[in-house]
């Protein structure tokens, strides 16, 4: 597909004229007194946040971990997880702060929305492999070429593909990418609207167990998308209460995705098995293939891999470059590595 024709379809023909100068809008407010003003240390009384938590997992993962009360309201808990979601819940202001990878951040500078990371945890193993369609006789990446790919511009899946087509040798212009988001990509490989679809460690099992007869099989390569993030809104950061709010979740945050790491058992049998209706067995080996946190003391490696992120995409015209240090809030950034034991920083 022509990535201009890419652009209008994922965007509506109005927004995609818009972008092409993005540079101005929510994204040219001025930043730079939020970003340099001290955080505060304790968090005022009232202050409340609006937090993503995807299928409830931040709630269950605060309680079966028995994490001390957070020092503000959650005022409500989001289930909502994919990036272009996110982004829209930020811009209807219906969400404060969200978890998600390193290419929504860019997405979002893309469409002139000012947001900056708070927080990172860098992912060292793939989360995702790729799932070919029924009756598929696609072996490995190579095999992609002239091959009609699921492709998500704002999601983590798509940074994914793009990495294993560049190491695979394969140029944008050898595939088709049909523009999806990652809630159709089952979908779409149900029906054989495309022949891959990057899937989530967590979901490949099901799939497999359904159409493994029928000749689906899945890929696996040793693309990671590093970056596990936490990221908010700029006129959330740019509201002092609201920042230390977020500097006071954080911690618990990193703390609660240690506790899941450590207690793997006890999250298959309440989280997999109870709310995903995975087996015991499904859900031993989505942990098995679990990345240790890490939470880093500093974030240049961070910033150089979303600065090659940006890269990629803008190399394949789906955004326009820019320097990515504008995503990225210092303020918050030893937080995280300071909440957790040693062996969990790098």
């Amino acid at each position: 597909m022509h990535r201009r024709a890419f652009l209008t379809t994922m965007l509506g023909a109005s927004a995609a004229v818009s972008l092409s100068g993005c540079a101005k809008g929510d994204a040219s407010a001025d930043t730079k007194g939020a970003s340099t003003r001290p955080l505060a240390d304790e968090v005022p009384a009232g202050t409340s946040l609006k937090i993503a938590s995807y299928q409830n997992v931040q709630q269950l993962q605060f309680r079966l971990a028995k994490l001390p009360a957070l020092p503000f309201t959650v005022s409500s808990w989001v289930n909502i997880g994919a990036g272009p979601d996110v982004i829209n819940a930020f811009r209807a202001k219906s969400l404060d702060l969200a978890n998600n990878a390193g290419i929504p951040p860019i997405q979002a500078h893309y469409q002139g929305f000012a947001a900056k990371i708070v927080a990172i945890d860098i992912t060292r193993k793939p989360n995702y492999l790729f799932a070919t369609k029924p009756g598929s006789d696609i072996r490995t990446v190579r095999d992609f070429k002239g091959k009609k790919l699921a492709f998500s511009q704002g999601q983590a899946q798509g940074v994914v593909l793009l990495r294993a087509l560049k190491q695979a040798g394969l140029k944008y212009d050898d595939v088709t990418l049909v523009p999806l988001t990652s809630n159709q990509f089952l979908t779409a490989l149900q029906s054989g609207q495309v022949d891959i679809a990057p899937l989530a460690n967590s979901q490949a099992p099901a799939y497999l167990k359904q159409y493994t007869g029928k000749g689906a099989r899945t890929i696996a390569t040793d693309v990671v998308d590093l970056l596990n993030l936490l990221w908010a809104p700029q006129s959330v950061l740019n509201d002092p209460a609201k920042a230390a709010a977020i500097a006071a979740y954080i911690p618990q945050w990193a703390r609660g995705q240690v506790w899941q790491y450590e207690h793997s058992d006890v999250w298959n049998e309440q989280f997999y098995v109870k709310t995903q209706n995975l087996t015991p067995e499904q859900a031993q080996g989505i942990s098995r293939l679990a990345n240790k946190p890490l939470f880093p003391t500093g974030w240049d490696e961070a910033v150089k891999w979303e600065q090659e992120t940006a890269d990629l995409l803008a190399e394949g015209g789906f955004v326009k470059k820019f320097d990515v240090s504008s995503l990225f809030d210092h303020r918050f950034e030893p937080i995280a590595a300071k909440a957790v034991p040693a062996e969990y920083r790098r």
